[in-house]
């Protein structure tokens, strides 16, 4: 028997977005539009541009990206790019994070602020137009596994200032 979205969040409210959309067979991007307003919301489609600019001047973050159940994590400043060639190029030579993002790709961008396993957890959620993530980037933590009030201050503000509340077609 599949779990609706709704039930799925219910019953498993310690689990991540991915664990979610596992067990209620949804996208991930489903799964956040099911979220509490306190716990996710949307960033203009046109401040992606801006968002990816910012990002470098939040300092330590992680970047995950997911493939085939394999997880791969970068912590570090999200690099400096610029646009060329129909990419987002990441080419900050101090981040150890380079690459190449299609820009055309990302469809939509959550911010998500859900516990996971218990812990209080902020990500920037970049999804393509069926609502699988492409890759997601966490606030930072220092030694202590302390989240840094700066970034969730930013974060905060961010969410208020320019997020919405809702996105068609998730």
């Amino acid at each position: 028997m599949t779990l609706s979205v709704v039930d799925v969040l219910e019953q498993y409210p310690d689990l991540s977005v991915a664990q979610l959309a596992q067990k209620a067979q949804s996208s991930e991007a489903e799964v956040v539009a099911h979220l509490p307003e306190h716990m996710a919301c949307w960033l203009v489609t046109e401040q992606l541009q801006w968002l990816l600019y910012d990002l470098p001047s939040w300092g330590p973050l992680t970047t995950i990206i997911q493939i085939a159940g394999s997880v791969f994590e970068i912590k570090d400043s999200f690099p400096a790019g610029k646009l060329g060639h129909g990419y987002y190029n990441l080419m900050d030579k101090q981040s150890h994070l380079h690459g190449h993002l299609k820009l055309e790709n990302i469809a939509q961008v959550a911010l998500v602020s859900k516990p996971l396993r218990g812990t209080e957890s902020y990500c920037f959620q970049f999804f393509d137009d069926r609502g699988d993530t492409i890759f997601k980037v966490y606030l930072g933590r220092d030694r202590k596994r302390v989240l840094f009030a700066n970034q969730v201050e930013r974060f905060e503000l961010l969410k208020q200032k320019m997020a919405v509340k809702e996105v068609e077609d998730c």
